[in-house]
């Protein structure tokens, strides 16, 4: 019975370290893609892409996911046995994009189905429930097909 028990905590601490260590790559990640995107767009009143701030965005959350990969990779699941680097950022970018279409179609519904329109709704939607599912479904998937565990044979 002790053992079960032991094995359980261990376990549950792995995953508040892996969690944990998720969160923060995210942050690092977020940070990187907002103050990137503003940089780009409004830095002195007008950034070198001011009048594309859909190519802004797109440079702006490509970067953000990708130092996200890299802190994920490097310090999150450190301990899992690494794949082919082009294998893994590309799941990486695409299970990336599947969360963005979650937090869309938050957004979609709060708009489109819901009839809120205001911007505090627009940052609860995308921003709050999107974020937060997405992060959930990135979770999941980073760690069971992205940075697989190694398992015995």
């Amino acid at each position: 019975m002790a053992p079960r028990i032991a094995g359980r905590r261990q376990r549950g601490q792995g995953l508040r370290r892996e969690a944990s260590g998720f969160a923060l790559a995210g942050a690092v990640g977020l940070a990187v893609d907002i103050g990137g995107y503003n940089l780009l767009v409004h830095l002195g009143g007008g950034g070198v892409l001011d009048d594309q701030p859909l190519v802004a965005k797109t440079i702006s959350l490509i970067a953000g996911t990708s130092v996200a990969y890299v802190g994920n990779r490097f310090w999150t699941y450190r301990d899992r046995p690494r794949g082919r680097i082009a294998r893994e950022y590309t799941l990486y970018m695409a299970l990336s994009g599947v969360a963005l279409v979650i937090s869309l179609a938050c957004l979609m519904v709060s708009r489109y189905v819901l009839n809120l329109t205001s911007p505090a709704a627009d940052n609860v939607s995308a921003n709050g429930v999107g974020l937060a599912l997405g992060s959930l479904f990135r979770f999941l998937t980073y760690r069971r097909y992205v940075f697989q565990e190694q398992h015995a044979t």
